[in-house]
């Protein structure tokens, strides 16, 4: 039989260039089988811990960037309360500055209207007192030129007389109580 199934391989092998023959089909398929096994058991197993960790690593570093994610969020909108916080804040200080710069100005034209107003209380008393002056000084010589003029009508002295004082006292009562009537 062992010459039969050789010859029947080797008229098969003759037959179809293209088919390996029995033994080496034999030989392969056992190669082939111990290195499935060995691949099996010894390479399979430690590719697939690699690519879990590998996958665990991915996950980690994924769990990381929404953890990083979240956290920048998280500041982000932090950072956008304080801004608002900080643009209210600043708002309140701009109105409070433009209410003490209104109070200032107001004060300042109240100081400027009570200055203005001793001013022109000390220029009217400063008026009225050169007035009396120029009153007192035009008595004087109105009774001076009275004197005189009566003098030269009599012809006599009347300078150092009481009645001449108090005649051109007469006179210019006289004349204030026209000047009253106009």
């Amino acid at each position: 039989m062992k010459i039969e199934f050789h010859q029947l391989m080797r008229t098969e092998a003759s037959a179809n260039p293209l088919l390996p023959a029995f033994p080496d089909i034999l030989w392969s398929a056992v190669v082939f089988s111990v290195l499935l096994v060995f691949f099996w058991r010894k390479v399979l197993p430690s590719f697939k811990a690699n690519m879990d960790a590998r996958a665990e690593a991915i996950e980690g570093r994924l769990a990381q960037a929404e953890l990083a994610q979240a956290e920048a969020a998280a500041k982000t909108a932090n950072i956008e309360a304080e801004q608002a916080l900080a643009r209210t804040e600043a708002a309140q200080i701009r109105e409070a500055a433009r209410a003490e710069g209104a109070q200032i100005l107001a004060e300042l034209r109240e100081t400027a209207s009570l200055e203005a107003a001793r001013i022109t209380e000390t220029a009217q008393k400063q008026i009225e007192a050169e007035r009396q002056a120029a009153i007192i000084s035009l008595r004087a010589e109105v009774g001076v030129l009275a004197l005189d003029l009566a003098s030269s009508v009599l012809r006599q002295s009347l300078k150092e007389d009481k009645n001449a004082t108090s005649m051109v006292d007469g006179f210019l009562a006289d004349l204030d109580k026209d000047n009253k009537k106009n």
